[in-house]
């Protein structure tokens, strides 16, 4: 992109994620879906794990529903086992990405594989049209090589999970909100400006360190909502930063939720109710 094309986005504001919990009493830190910024449409959640004390994560996130929305758990550092009603299972370790679309409805759990040692990582929710929020279940579970990994100036490293940047294309394809999803490691003071499509929603995470994004200080677990452009500068703060920039297409309709439902409409949140108490979710190999 030539810099006369660049329509630099600027921060319209920062929050601190809030301490609480989840699954089992999981520790984590949650900037969207806090009552901060209960939303940032498209997107419904970002939760963050990042503890060495595995009395702050180990209990896990036993069996529940999803319908109606994508969840991205990224893992950084650890090991989290993953098992579902439609009879998958695996490990995501350090590094990979499972890209989950529950659609019409999925029963899964996810525990730690490990008893000690540091876990941090991620899980974005983010909302489906309501074209496609019956759709069936769809899996993409990646990697840690299979991310995309890019160094465009000294001191800057890109994990590129979905979007694209220099060149370079996510391995996260097929997804209605056309995400961009990249974790950005920055040494102190390393500068980079990053494409980011035009109207979409947009925020970044600074999760160590400190980052000047768009020329405005965020600290560790602050959360900057971005205005719109088509290009993001982000700079490693005094000792360096790592960060996600996020963004996603919005959907501007009608939202009816509550716990792991997503929907449309009251009625559609009371089916999806009826619907997992009476064993009608998905138990069928999922879309790859």
């Amino acid at each position: 992109m030539e810099n006369e094309d660049l329509n630099l986005r600027k921060v319209a504001r920062v929050i601190r994620a809030l301490d609480t919990s989840d699954g089992a009493g999981v520790r984590l830190k949650r900037s969207v879906g806090s009552p901060a910024l209960p939303m940032l449409d498209p997107f419904l959640m970002l939760d963050s794990i990042s503890s060495d004390n595995a009395d702050d994560y180990i209990a896990g996130f036993p069996e529940h529903p999803h319908r109606g929305f994508e969840t991205v758990t990224y893992m950084v550092e650890g090991a989290m086992r993953h098992n579902d009603s439609i009879g998958s299972e695996g490990i995501l370790r350090s590094g990979g990405v499972q890209w989950m679309t529950a659609g019409s409805g999925i029963i899964h759990s996810e525990t730690p594989e490990q008893e000690d040692g540091l876990l941090q990582g991620f899980q974005l929710w983010i909302n489906l049209p309501a074209k496609d929020k019956m759709r069936r279940p769809r899996y993409q579970n990646l990697e840690a090589d299979s991310v995309v990994e890019i160094s465009p100036a000294d001191g800057v490293d890109i994990r590129l999970v979905a979007g694209s940047a220099f060149g370079k294309t996510g391995p996260v394809s097929g997804i209605v909100t056309n995400p961009v999803f990249m974790d950005v490691k920055l040494a102190a003071g390393a500068e980079v400006t990053l494409p980011v499509p035009e109207g979409h929603a947009a925020f970044t995470y600074v999760f160590i360190g400190d980052a000047e994004v768009a020329g405005r200080n965020v600290p560790t677990h602050h959360l900057a909502v971005l205005k719109d452009g088509n290009s993001v500068l982000l700079k490693g703060g005094k000792e360096g930063g790592r960060l996600l920039l996020v963004a996603a297409t919005p959907i501007d309709e009608p939202i009816a939720r509550h716990g792991p439902f997503v929907m449309n409409t009251r009625e559609e949140l009371m089916q999806a109710f009826e619907d997992y108490q009476r064993g009608r979710f998905v138990r069928e190999k999922a879309v790859g």
